[in-house]
């Protein structure tokens, strides 16, 4: 019933933030009489808090346009194409393809990256800035994860293996001189696949394997997230955050985690930084800073689109991955085959931390360098970003400056 009463609410308040809209338009448009009144800033600041603050927030586009590259000897601004190259039903294969002729992006010598976005709540559009940078000296391909709302019952369960499937299936149509990017939470079924592919002998291994603040061992300062999943039974999941989607999405019927309830806690564990991201926000829009008020807009128009996980997918994830730790542990099997990370022995594989990262805590990804043993230490890599919290290792100044041009210098290494 908790998601029916959710839909119910958002029908309920669909009018009122419209005219909310509306009415922040009216005493904040200067063609309008009613901008010009005294406290009309003040008024129409208050009507786009209630707006933002209540609105529904659809999935964004990635909305990257161009990418300056040096072409021919020249800086130029090169378009991008967004490129859909393989369909599934729980998942789209982005290309983000160069608007160049063969011959010119041939010279360029760009070597292909998989990015696979975590399929954790959020869409794959928060990684934008990750493809931004990437696609400077890359090209680039994502995992854009459907939303469990949107896919029919017919097209049947998605379950932790399948995640894993569709990653070997992505890094297979690419080739064998792919270079795999994984970003939080789908570095441990990332870390599966190219075990399975590796044990398996398979002849599309990808070249190197990049994992960025995720929990391959949560067992390693754990945080707040690790510490729900221990404290809170198997059962207390199944019975308490898993709903049936309503009647008015194509998944109707479908068992999910709902988005909502995602967001609530993502909210719930800064609640302080988030209420005085808003007040901030109504004070730039009352002193007119434009720039300010506009990066809240952003920020909050990617942080508050959320989607609908598989319920089998979720509730595998939490028991595998966070309560009985079967990757370190060595008792993981996918498809009735044990993963061996140690089978790995012509991947490299490069890991990077947050140093104030409060969502995978420090060593948590660092432990992959363990479990790979069987790659020669040459081809190992890490780093920890000082300063830097989770979101800032894959977006932001410290990710563009300093960890991407690192990535990109272990992938040359390695090409």
């Amino acid at each position: 019933m908790l998601y029916q009463l959710h839909e119910m609410q958002r029908s309920f308040l669909t009018p009122l933030m419209q005219w909310a809209d509306a009415s922040s338009k009216l005493f904040s448009n200067p063609v309008s009489p009613f901008a010009h009144t005294p406290f009309s800033q003040r008024i129409a600041a208050g009507y786009e808090l209630m707006y933002r603050l209540g609105k529904d927030y659809e999935k964004p586009a990635f909305g990257i346009k161009t990418v300056r590259l040096g072409v021919n000897g020249t800086d130029a601004d090169v378009g991008i194409m967004e490129r859909t190259v393989v369909e599934k039903p729980f998942c789209n294969l982005i290309h983000f393809k160069k608007d160049l002729s063969d011959k010119d992006f041939a010279a360029l010598k760009q070597p292909s990256v998989l990015v696979v976005a975590p399929l954790s709540g959020h869409h794959a559009t928060l990684l934008r800035d990750t493809v931004r940078a990437l696609l400077v000296e890359h090209d680039v391909y994502i995992t854009d994860w459907i939303d469990a709302r949107m896919v029919p019952l017919s097209e049947g369960p998605f379950h932790l293996d399948d995640y894993i499937y569709y990653v070997q299936d992505f890094i297979r149509h690419l080739g064998p001189d792919v270079h795999v990017i994984s970003v939080c939470q789908p570095t441990v079924p990332v870390l599966a696949a190219i075990s399975l592919m590796a044990t398996n002998q398979d002849p599309k291994l990808p070249k190197t394997m990049t994992m960025m603040g995720g929990p391959i061992d949560p067992r390693k300062s754990p945080t707040a997230v690790n510490d729900l999943a221990v404290e809170k039974p198997f059962s207390w999941f199944e019975n308490t955050v898993i709903y049936s989607v309503p009647g008015n999405y194509p998944g109707f019927g479908r068992k999910v985690y709902p988005g909502f309830l995602q967001h609530a806690g993502f909210i719930a564990m800064n609640p302080g930084r988030h209420a005085q991201s808003h007040r901030e926000f109504y004070q730039h829009l009352v002193r007119g800073d434009d720039d300010s008020a506009e990066a809240h807009r952003q920020f909050y128009d990617e942080y508050n689109a959320v989607l609908d996980m598989p319920a089998e997918y979720y509730l595998e994830t939490i028991k595998t991955v966070f309560q009985e730790h079967r990757l370190p542990k060595g008792t993981w099997e996918v498809g009735g085959q044990l993963v061996r990370p140690q089978d790995i022995k012509t991947v490299a594989l490069f890991t990077v931390e947050g140093e104030l990262d409060d969502i995978s805590g420090l060593g948590q990804t660092r432990a992959a360098h363990d479990l790979c043993s069987g790659i020669p230490k040459d081809m190992h890599q890490e780093f920890v970003a000082p300063k830097c919290g989770h979101y800032g290792i894959f977006s932001g100044r410290r990710w563009r400056e300093i960890i991407c041009p690192k990535i990109t210098e272990f992938i040359r290494a390695h090409a």
